[in-house]
């Protein structure tokens, strides 16, 4: 059952990550969009958890698991196919990627907090950090290749049009799960009582949580930084740099390069120095990585911008498979949609106030000077780890 969770998961990803170089192409090449204006892209998908991140766990626990993620591919599936059909009508603005974006969004919140609640139930606790390890990897391969491609096919078929495939994975994603083995329904236990209730215990479960709580923190920063690197980045290739768009999906497959470097390290950095020690560590590098970026230019300097996107995504990794680990490990299993919903909502919420905050510096500043901003900040996460009681620990556990 794993391998074909493992499929449908990985499916989704390759279509997200062409739509990440995509979906900010369409705003910046075909609606000429301004770095603000680009900067909501970001913000509208992840303000979703914002929306309903919270209630999400309650609708995770009282819904079928598995047609409830396949409503949720069908949704996406229909709402990025939009954008080429619009273009091809002409009928294209920028409200409309927004809304798009928004869908996406929403549905993938319900479809995410689904996707992490439901790996604890098919392998045993042992083979979490492997499994985890192994989920990450894949993502990485996609988020190497898929921006690439993406570049490749907005090169040669338009941005929009490119989008194309994004549907096509959500469709794959879709048929894969429906072909699954209706999971036993585990939810229904935990899920006695008013939503409003039920999101309380998540919340106070999470916050109280000695090793959780100080977790979400640093989650919640790194993601700002996130946020605001998703929004700046194609923003300062294409008008400060000059990059050509080809060229801009493989700046953005650095990022896989590092996902795919920090899911083969992980596992092995905490065996050896401990999982609390190993993502001290990770933070700190990744925060010195940021600098990179405002530091490189045009030609032989991207380099620089490659190789601290890389470095910088090293560390997220390392610091996302241990603590969600951790979470999936110590978490009560009529409890666990809730916290990770909880902790979506806290920490991805900081996604769009990050886009919005860089996309606004940028656009009165300049995307450049809107980077150093964003450096300072990356430097709050490995604080936030040094400073709490975690300091103490060799690992989370």
């Amino acid at each position: 059952m794993f391998w074909r969770y493992w499929t449908a998961s990985t499916a989704s990803s390759i279509g997200d990550a062409v739509t990440t170089v995509a979906l900010p192409l369409v705003a910046i090449e075909t609606l000429h969009a301004t770095p603000f204006e680009v900067s909501l892209l970001p913000a509208a998908r992840f303000i979703a958890w914002l929306v309903i991140g919270l209630p999400a766990g309650v609708i995770v626990q009282r819904l079928p698991l598995r047609g409830a993620q396949i409503a949720m591919d069908l949704i996406r599936a229909a709402a990025v196919a939009w954008v080429p059909v619009a273009a091809l009508l002409g009928i294209l603005h920028l409200w409309q990627l927004i809304v798009v974006t928004l869908v996406i969004g929403l549905a993938g919140v319900v479809f995410d907090v689904g996707n992490a609640s439901f790996l604890p139930s098919i392998v045993s606790k042992e083979e979490l950090t492997a499994r985890n390890s192994l989920l990450s990897g894949s993502s990485a391969v996609t988020q190497l290749g898929g921006p690439s491609l993406g570049g490749v096919l907005v090169q040669f078929c338009g941005a929009a049009a490119s989008l194309l495939v994004d549907a096509v994975s959500y469709l794959v994603s879709a048929v894969t799960l429906w072909t699954m083995p209706r999971p036993r329904e585990r939810q229904a236990a935990g899920a006695a009582g008013s939503t409003w209730s039920l999101i309380k215990e998540g919340w106070r479960y999470v916050t109280r949580h000695k090793v959780i709580g100080p977790c979400v923190v640093a989650a919640t920063l790194v993601n700002f930084v996130c946020g605001a690197l998703i929004a700046l980045t194609p923003v300062f290739l294409v008008r400060t740099l000059g990059a050509p768009v080809s060229l801009v999906g493989v700046l953005f497959a650095t990022e896989g390069l590092g996902s795919l470097l920090g899911a083969a390290l992980t596992t092995r950095l905490a065996d050896r120095f401990g999982s609390a020690r190993a993502i001290r560590w990770a933070t700190l590098l990744s925060a010195t990585a940021v600098v990179l970026l405002p530091l490189s230019f045009a030609g032989p300097g991207l380099i620089l911008f490659g190789l601290g996107n890389a470095t910088f995504t090293v560390g997220v990794v390392v610091l996302s498979i241990l603590t969600r680990t951790h979470r999936q490990s110590v978490t009560p299993p009529e409890l666990l949609p809730r916290v990770m919903a909880t902790v979506r909502f806290i920490s991805w919420g900081a996604v769009p106030i990050g886009a919005l905050v860089a996309g606004t510096v940028a656009t009165w500043a300049g995307a450049r000077e809107a980077l150093w901003l964003v450096s300072a900040i990356a430097f709050l996460t490995p604080l936030a780890l040094w400073t709490s009681s975690v300091r103490r620990l060799r690992t989370l556990a």
